[in-house]
């Protein structure tokens, strides 16, 4: 159940840190979206985390809001005990260096008519590193590091590059100002399976080699599973469950982190476990339910839930919930509660 509460962020050593994050969008007629409600998180040095959640759960908002590109309504963003929030731009831009993004749309994100290597050598022409053939040379090592041949590719357009090329190129661009922290959303959400997996091995040998922090977004959780060391769950601005990948994939605590493991696609022979569905659409963020936000799709939902907003709580070494039932099995007969449902 999607709550609130610090007990999960770590005391020191973080290198990213969100504190009370909240943005909202105002509407006309005095509403508001309520994208993101209170969030706290925190990212160590090389260590992955995954947002995870479904559409409209605010993860992609909170990779905005660190980088500044959506600001903050209230709350603070602390990297390298920088508060982002509070700079001015310039001091911003310095940051933002260290700071860099890879989007969810590889196509979209590139200009499609400039040259590949000349796409990659922007970030230190801009930064005026080097000399523009010590810049090229640069771009095209980069290159190689993400498997793409120089020779080859460096001359093309971006419009003539596939899908899995231009992420390629995106994350290559972003490795060019040798950054702290990488956050990825949805990197691989438009690309092929097979490429996929292919970007997944690149951005998890590129981690180990350059020591980089990664904040991963995805709704994917299988795709999670492969690149995490933490996951935060999200629930229509509110985080339902913290806890280490392998913690959180043998034992999940909430009810919407099981719902959710429960829909991943398996192949071979059938489960035996019971799969549930999420039923109802989830609630608009113009006006969330009261107390738990997932209390009108919960099958453990009672009336403490709506009276009682959840608040994190440790129930296993580094896993977190926030659920008032969380030690409550999930129903798993058809007569289950609505209105969540119960797939055969």
């Amino acid at each position: 159940m999607a709550g609130t509460g610090k007990a999960h962020l770590r005391a020191t050593g973080a290198v990213l840190r969100a504190e009370d994050l909240v943005v909202e969008f105002p509407l006309r007629g005095g509403k508001r979206v309520h994208a993101v409600s209170g969030v706290d998180f925190d990212l160590l040095p090389g260590e992955t985390l995954a947002l995870v959640g479904e559409s409209g759960s605010g993860k992609s908002t909170i990779a905005k809001a660190i980088v500044q590109l959506e600001k903050p309504t209230a709350g603070h963003v602390l990297f390298e005990g920088d508060d982002l929030t509070g700079l001015r731009a310039g001091a911003l831009r310095q940051v933002r260096s260290r700071l860099q993004m890879v989007f969810q749309d590889p196509v979209a994100s590139l200009n499609p008519w400039r040259e590949v290597l000349d796409i990659i050598a922007e970030p230190l022409q801009i930064w005026g590193r080097g000399t523009r053939r010590e810049q090229r040379e640069a771009a095209r090592t980069a290159m190689r590091s993400v498997g793409l041949d120089p020779e080859t590719i460096g001359r093309r357009h971006a419009s003539e590059l596939s899908g899995g090329q231009c992420q390629r190129v995106s994350i290559a661009r972003a490795l060019m100002l040798e950054p702290r922290v990488v956050i990825c959303d949805e990197p691989v959400a438009a690309l092929d399976v097979s490429v996929q997996a292919q970007i997944l091995n690149l951005l998890s040998d590129l981690k180990t080699q350059l020591s980089l922090s990664m904040l991963f977004i995805s709704h994917d959780l299988a795709v999670v599973r492969m690149v995490s060391d933490r996951v935060m769950v999200m629930y229509l601005g509110k985080i339902c469950e913290v806890a280490s990948a392998a913690s959180l994939y043998e034992a999940p605590g909430h009810p919407y982190t099981a719902m959710l493991l429960s829909s991943i696609p398996r192949l071979g022979k059938a489960s035996t476990a019971p799969r549930y569905g999420l039923g109802t659409e989830i609630p608009s963020p113009v006006d969330p339910p009261s107390g738990c936000r997932f209390r009108t799709r919960c099958p453990l939902a009672t009336a403490r839930c709506a009276n009682e907003e959840p608040v994190l709580r440790e129930i296993a070494d580094d896993h977190y919930v926030a659920c008032h039932h969380a030690d409550t099995p999930i129903p798993s007969k058809t007569d289950a509660r609505p209105p969540a449902v119960l797939l055969p």
